[in-house]
């Protein structure tokens, strides 16, 4: 989203979808009504909160994605159902360009679970939200500051199955390495007591519009 060759940011309190593409395939299977927390040239935070409607993937029959054995996860064909995000709330932390986002998670009653890195293409940005493509590997950061890998089965059959080509995995894998510089060196976002952060009560739960997957005029990093 520009105006004038500047980037426009959103503010506080404002409500756009945080999207996913399609591994593989063409449109849009994840969205996420989310508030804006803050926009700017260092980052974009966003809260997701409990009970937010959102779209997600299905295998065509409905079973979930998560109990179909991994050999035949990513070929089986898929639709999109709408569902709600139960549990705790989630923050999500974006700085312009990078391969990654950060979420916080929480335990009930604000006890600070983990932060999750996201390996994902950087977002881009139209006047509705910001849309991206997951990348598989993921690694959780946990409060003592150590950090594991998750995920490294699933980026393997995505590399198998042709969904991740292997330019793209290198690239991940590079991107992967950032992160893990980015951790040990204990920069931001972590350094920067999100863990404290609560929401406005104040807010509403966005609401899931009809058109979420429409396609945006204009995007921009």
């Amino acid at each position: 989203m520009k105006t004038g060759g500047a980037t426009t940011h959103w503010a506080p309190g404002c409500q756009i979808l945080w999207r996913y593409r399609a591994n593989g395939g063409t449109g849009f299977h994840i969205a996420r009504p989310v508030t804006v927390v803050r926009d700017d040239a260092e980052v974009l935070a966003v809260w997701m909160a409990p009970g937010t409607e959102c779209v997600k993937p299905v295998l065509a029959d409905g079973t979930p994605v998560h109990l179909e054995p991994l050999a035949s996860r990513y070929t089986k064909p898929r639709t999109v159902q709408r569902d709600r995000w139960f549990g705790t709330g989630v923050l999500k932390l974006a700085r312009p360009g990078e391969p990654w986002s950060v979420w916080l998670f929480w335990e009930p009653g604000w006890r600070f679970k983990n932060w999750y890195v996201n390996l994902e293409e950087p977002l881009t940005r139209w006047a509705g939200g910001v849309d991206s493509e997951d990348h598989f590997l993921d690694i959780s950061v946990h409060p003592d500051r150590s950090w594991h890998w998750r995920d490294e089965d699933e980026f393997a059959q995505a590399q198998r199955d042709g969904l991740v080509d292997a330019g793209l995995a290198e690239r991940v894998r590079a991107a992967g390495r950032s992160a893990v510089e980015v951790i040990r060196a204990w920069g931001p976002p972590f350094s920067e007591n999100w863990q404290h952060w609560r929401p406005d009560p104040s807010w509403a739960v966005p609401s899931l519009p009809e058109d979420w997957d429409r396609t945006p005029a204009h995007v921009s990093s």
